[in-house]
């Protein structure tokens, strides 16, 4: 089985690789983000622009840039639309929680997140790749109970998931999502960007352990990728 390439570019930014060569970018924040290790023309082309919320530190200032470069097929809330035109950014398919489009050969799932936003509505997303392998990035979110809905649909081999406290969910509740979840792997995001926020992932590490042995977790340094 080909490898799935997972990098982590700090705070709730990753960058995905389908078996097949295909780039996923969820939350865009290259430029001015802190903890991210690369210039925003380090990226390249992708294929595929996923934007959970509106806030800037998940919708940056390079979407224009990054909508230039190639042609990505850019996947938001309805109301987020116009928001990008506002940027520059006049391509972008809307879509809401529950749905399912395809973008470059690969199932993008929106699911709901608990957050707040400028305009649309937080939201999660499932990728599945072509060989049916699926990667949740949850958002910004607190724990709710329909993770466990989406842990018993889809089985779920990589779960992205805040750990941060203060804007999203805390270590002990992300290791109950996770738990709830029942991915393979889990890989904490949203975490030392700020001095508010949780600065490392060992107590989640350890809750893990706890609450979701069978589960891998996966910490990432910014810049370092995980292959699946």
């Amino acid at each position: 089985m080909s490898e799935i390439k997972i990098r982590w570019l700090g705070h709730a930014t990753f960058e995905l690789t389908s078996a097949e060569g295909k780039k996923v970018l969820i939350d865009p924040w290259i430029t001015g983000n802190p903890a991210c290790p690369l210039e925003v023309d380090a990226l390249g082309e992708v294929d595929v622009i996923l934007i959970t919320h509106d806030h800037g530190d998940h919708m940056g200032e390079d979407m224009p840039y990054l909508a230039s470069h190639g042609t990505p097929e850019i996947l938001v809330q309805p109301e987020i639309l116009a928001k990008l035109a506002d940027m520059g950014v006049e391509e972008g398919t809307g879509m809401n929680i529950g749905g399912t489009t395809q973008a470059a050969g690969l199932d993008i799932t929106m699911v709901q997140a608990h957050h707040s936003s400028g305009c649309g509505s937080p939201c999660g997303y499932i990728v599945t790749m072509e060989d049916g392998r699926k990667v949740y990035h949850a958002g910004d979110t607190g724990i709710f109970a329909t993770m466990g809905t989406l842990g018993e649909m889809y089985d779920i081999d990589v779960a992205i998931l805040p750990i941060g406290s203060h804007f999203v969910m805390d270590p002990e509740q992300a290791a109950h999502a996770t738990r709830m979840l029942r991915p393979k792997r889990v890989i904490p995001m949203h975490y030392g960007t700020f001095p508010v926020l949780v600065q490392d992932a060992d107590e989640f590490v350890r809750l893990v352990g706890q609450h979701a042995p069978d589960t891998e977790v996966c910490v990432l340094d910014p810049g370092q990728t995980e292959l699946i």
